[in-house]
């Protein structure tokens, strides 16, 4: 069960293959003029013309309707409290997916539940780990990520963070009349030399960047990124010419 906040997402085309991103801005006051919609900011910017807005979805677990204060079952910032093992405060009760703070996404859920079964009536003692789990913003051109950012990995690592940038146009590209490029990151610790995290904006990121996610789990580090042969002319061939 889940409960939906609404926010305004403010997309200011630039050209066919690109957008302008404005931080820390509020909306004020929508107004339909003709085809347009005339957006007031607060901000550095402070109105623009769009012909359709965007709301984003931040969903909360809604479990105003299943009494859990009779039943003593414990809640943590708004969603139902769990161990690893997807119990609650009650042992006979168990909960898994959205109405849980863990990650509200569908592989998450299908993983938790698959485990919780495993554990309960397969003999099979089960936990999921929810660290290195990829995402994806599924726009053209898709944004993918998985792992620390920069700045969380500085947060945790301080000076030992190394990033490797590359902006390149993929050969597809250069061959037809797109400008699209691509963009590729790794954060990594200097001192373990393992993949903190890895992020992309291009084409097919997110298959890209999901196949890194068993890598990280086994610890995967740049030296082993160095020394892969990649297949070209690939995207994903790039990470591995990171220097």
């Amino acid at each position: 069960m889940l409960a939906l906040r609404f926010y305004l997402c403010i997309i200011q085309a630039i050209d066919p293959l690109g957008f302008q991103i404005l931080c820390r801005s509020q909306v004020q006051k929508l107004e339909r003029e003709q085809s347009c919609i005339n957006i007031s900011l607060s901000g550095e910017v402070d109105k623009i013309s769009a012909t359709t807005v965007v709301w984003i979805e931040e969903r909360t677990p809604n479990l105003d309707e299943l009494n859990l204060e009779q039943i003593n079952i414990d809640l943590d910032r708004g969603a139902i409290a769990v161990d690893g093992y997807s119990c609650t405060s009650q042992p006979n009760i168990f909960a898994v997916g959205d109405c849980t703070l863990r990650p509200h996404w569908t592989p998450v859920a299908i993983a938790s539940g698959r485990a919780f079964a495993d554990t309960e009536f397969g003999n099979q003692t089960c936990a999921v780990s929810y660290k290195n789990i990829p995402a994806v913003i599924s726009t053209k051109p898709e944004a993918a990520t998985i792992g620390l950012s920069e700045t969380q990995a500085r947060e945790k690592f301080g000076n030992a963070v190394r990033c490797y940038r590359k902006t390149f146009q993929p050969l597809f590209n250069l061959i037809g009349e797109s400008k699209q490029e691509a963009l590729l990151k790794l954060v990594i610790d200097q001192h373990s030399d393992r993949v903190l995290g890895a992020h992309m904006v291009g084409e097919y990121a997110s298959e890209i960047i999901q196949m890194v996610a068993p890598a990280m789990k086994a610890g995967v580090t740049k030296k082993h990124f160095d020394q892969a042969i990649g297949i070209h002319p690939s995207l994903g061939e790039e990470f591995f010419t990171m220097r």
